[in-house]
């Protein structure tokens, strides 16, 4: 990403606060390998009004948008690396999901490592947790017990 205004930055990440989406979660593989997690950054808005989000992409350089069946149009990034540069970018300007933000940066720097400890898996764990509870909840989430479970760790 090129050099962007301040004022841009602050802009997208006022959107983020307001109608977005930061998430962490654990995905399985179709390999049936173990399984893998994935952080998100999604920002959405109304498909008549979409253009907001066009310009956040462009301006980001990074993302894709998802038309949705509903007239919602996403613009969701995907990636620990990716969704860290972003929020590095972002996280001075961002007010209220500020929590999500941190634990999200904290997320990819233990996944940058690729292979991971149990320590690290249970703060992985942790983080996820931390994460959907300050999240906005439309569906019963995972407990602390079903995701250690997933992750083969014993309580």
């Amino acid at each position: 990403m090129g050099s962007r205004p301040k004022t841009n930055l602050a802009y997208i990440a006022g959107f983020l606060d307001g109608d977005g989406s930061l998430m962490m979660q654990i995905k399985k593989r179709s390999d049936n390998q173990k399984n893998r997690f994935m952080l998100t950054i999604c920002m959405y808005q109304d498909t008549r009004h979409e253009k907001p989000l066009l310009w956040i992409r462009k301006e980001l350089e990074i993302g894709y948008i998802c038309r949705r069946n509903d007239n919602i149009t996403e613009l969701r990034v995907n990636g620990y690396q990716q969704v860290e540069r972003i929020l590095k970018l972002l996280i001075p300007y961002i007010k209220f999901k500020k929590i999500q933000a941190v634990t999200l940066l904290k997320s990819a720097k233990i996944l940058r490592k690729k292979k991971f400890s149990q320590r690290d898996l249970r703060k992985l764990v942790d983080y996820i947790l931390a994460i959907q509870k300050e999240n906005y909840v439309s569906r019963r989430k995972k407990s602390k017990k079903e995701l250690m479970k997933i992750l083969g760790l014993t309580p």
